[in-house]
């Protein structure tokens, strides 16, 4: 059975709440981990006041964990949101929807009246349920050897160069722990120093910034995904899970619109035999090759759009009166794509984790490990 993630709660609710279902038995499970998942979502330069100053986010498990391991059962999760305690017990009916973010489509879908209620549950803050839930998932890969990581590329007008399909995975590894510590998620501190530059300026100049991020998971068993039916295809699963994080407008398995301008037969990964078995001499597909892993690192880059949240005017129309009007100003982050990096990993995690449980099965965690050793295991080894 596949995986599903169910999260509910409003940004400024009493909590975020969460349900993993179909999670197999023996995933041992670090509830330490979890809580430094959801601290570094919460990371980054340009990051408001909320995620760095009000918000100390907790997930307190509920259901699904005994003795240090998932039993099998759905796993259930809470995080609190703490400024909650901080807001008013009454609040006044937003009429004049934003440009950029969900209101007014969402009002009319739902014919709702206030604009709040649209807000609440489109917030960004949903995210934090997802990283939790991940950070069940990040065991249950690690177990087949499946490691994630991430870094940002660019930042509003500043970005660095870097060849995407001759990066082999401890390369990926390398640049995701020099970004580990960069305010920014950067591995190129001099970059980082300039991406750091613009969104102060940003900032003082009553603006937000978008940018680009990469995403990978290496050590990925071959022939997760199919390429029987159109929605089981890896890459499109992939793609969806990262295009709904908020503002993120733009996915590319490997370096796909560089690829779009190539020969035929330069972008091909040519398959060479080595003394580990089968590989490539390169990664311009991204990891995946007819919607199925193919051993190579599976990569991924987003574009992020500038956070439609800004203390510049905007022009609007109020619901209610019909009259132009500036929508009134929600307090916001400057720049989240650092953070937005960490739930593209946790997007990863999700898809890959339902990928694993699907090929393997998902009842408990040392039969799927039987399971894969008959199977065949990455990179190369093709016995099946």
């Amino acid at each position: 059975m596949s995986l599903r993630l169910l999260t509910a709660g409003e940004s400024h609710g009493p909590e975020l709440v969460l349900i993993l279902e179909g999670m197999p038995a023996g995933v041992p499970v670090d509830p330490e981990d979890i809580d430094r998942q959801l601290r570094r979502r919460q990371g980054g330069h340009g990051r408001g006041a909320r995620s760095t100053k009000v918000e100390r986010d907790h997930a307190e498990i509920t259901s699904g964990v005994a003795l240090g391991r998932t039993t099998g059962a759905p796993v259930a999760m809470r995080i609190e949101n703490l400024d909650f305690a901080n807001q008013p017990t009454s609040k006044p009916v937003l009429t004049t929807p934003r440009p950029g973010h969900a209101d007014l489509a969402g009002a009319t879908k739902f014919g709702l009246g206030d604009l709040r209620v649209v807000r609440e549950r489109a917030s960004a803050r949903e995210t934090a349920a997802r990283v939790a839930a991940a950070a069940l998932l990040r065991p249950l890969l690690g177990a087949f050897g499946i490691d994630l990581g991430s870094f940002v590329t660019a930042i509003g007008p500043v970005g660095m160069d870097t060849d995407l399909a001759g990066l082999a995975g401890s390369e990926l590894r390398q640049m995701a722990d020099r970004a580990e510590s960069d305010a920014v998620r950067c591995p190129d501190p001099e970059r980082a120093l300039a991406m750091i530059a613009a969104i102060d300026g940003a900032r003082l100049e009553r603006q937000t910034l978008g940018g680009v991020f990469v995403v990978f998971a290496t050590g990925v068993p071959v022939g997760l995904g199919s390429y029987t039916h159109w929605d089981r295809r890896i890459d499109g699963r992939l793609a969806g899970a990262i295009c709904s994080i908020p503002a993120v407008k733009g996915v590319e398995i490997g370096p796909a619109f560089g690829v779009s301008q190539m020969a035929g037969a330069g972008a091909q990964d040519s398959i060479v035999r080595t003394e580990t078995g089968l590989e490539r001499a390169s990664n311009f597909a991204g990891g995946i090759e007819g919607g199925v892993t193919n051993g190579e690192p599976v990569l991924l880059r987003a574009a992020m759009k500038p956070l439609s949240s800004v203390r510049a005017r905007v022009t609007s129309v109020d619901l209610e009166t019909g009259a132009p009007a500036d929508p009134a100003y929600i307090r916001s982050d400057v720049c989240a794509v650092p953070a937005a990096a960490v739930v593209g990993e946790a997007m990863m995690a999700c898809v890959l984790g339902s990928a694993i449980v699907d090929r393997f099965g998902g009842d408990r965690l040392d039969a799927m490990l039987a399971a894969a050793a008959v199977a065949g295991q990455p990179n190369g080894d093709w016995a099946s």
